[in-house]
């Protein structure tokens, strides 16, 4: 039902002045989001809006940068087995939800200023109503990774964790090590969400040929003004 609604619905911004940039973290979003931004686009990131309204439980406060807002917001939630994880998890999203809300109410209000959205991976999970919203007035621009490239995400999160919303897909099984869970578990992760992702999308590029030389800003606008106008 949600499908049909969403493909239903018109974008207001094929003009491109409102993007949001969706997918799992470390596929490129904010990578690209800094590469619009330095061809003059105003960019708003929505883990810097999580992070200050958490700033109270983090180490750096609102002063740190992206990267280490990040760290600090996983180094809080902690891994998905504590004793704590489930309390972070929902006080994140409610907090995400907050920081949605406003940025999309800020574009209701002011719908001739453009703007870059670079959301979190867990932004399918802030409810129907938000996203309806969002899908209305930003032209959505999905960052879609290759099976290969997720056993990289993987890793990555293995080795270097970001905040991550599990909702129930982190399920351990005796004796076993966590991140030995984690290796299991997050391709099923990632499954779930690729189909939340692909129904939301006016736009999806291949994070492989995002990472090609040869594709630049100006091949970027052109892809995502061609899906979103079809």
């Amino acid at each position: 039902m949600l499908e049909s609604y969403f493909h239903a619905m018109e974008t207001n911004t094929l003009d491109l002045t409102h993007l949001a940039f969706i997918g799992m973290s470390g596929t490129g979003k904010t990578f690209w989001s800094r590469r619009l931004a330095d061809s003059g686009r105003h960019v708003v990131s929505c883990d810097d809006l999580i992070g200050r309204r958490l700033a109270e439980h983090l180490p750096s406060g609102d002063r740190a940068g992206f990267n280490n807002m990040a760290n600090d917001l996983a180094a809080w939630m902690g891994w998905p087995d504590s004793a704590t994880y489930a309390e972070r998890e929902s006080q994140y999203l409610a907090e995400e939800i907050g920081a949605l809300d406003e940025v999309l109410t800020g574009v209701e209000q002011h719908p001739e200023e453009s703007l870059i959205l670079d959301t979190t991976g867990s932004v399918i999970y802030t409810g129907n109503n938000l996203l309806m919203r969002m899908r209305r007035d930003l032209t959505v621009v999905y960052f879609a990774a290759s099976r290969a490239e997720e056993q990289l995400l993987i890793e990555r999160y293995l080795s270097d964790p970001k905040p991550v919303l599990w909702r129930g897909a982190f399920r351990a099984k005796p004796g076993e090590l966590p991140k030995d869970t984690v290796a299991r578990c997050y391709p099923a992760l990632l499954a779930a969400r690729r189909q939340s992702y692909e129904v939301l999308a006016h736009a999806t590029l291949p994070v492989a040929e995002l990472r090609a030389a040869s594709y630049d800003v100006e091949k970027f606008m052109a892809e995502v003004r061609r899906q979103a106008s079809r």
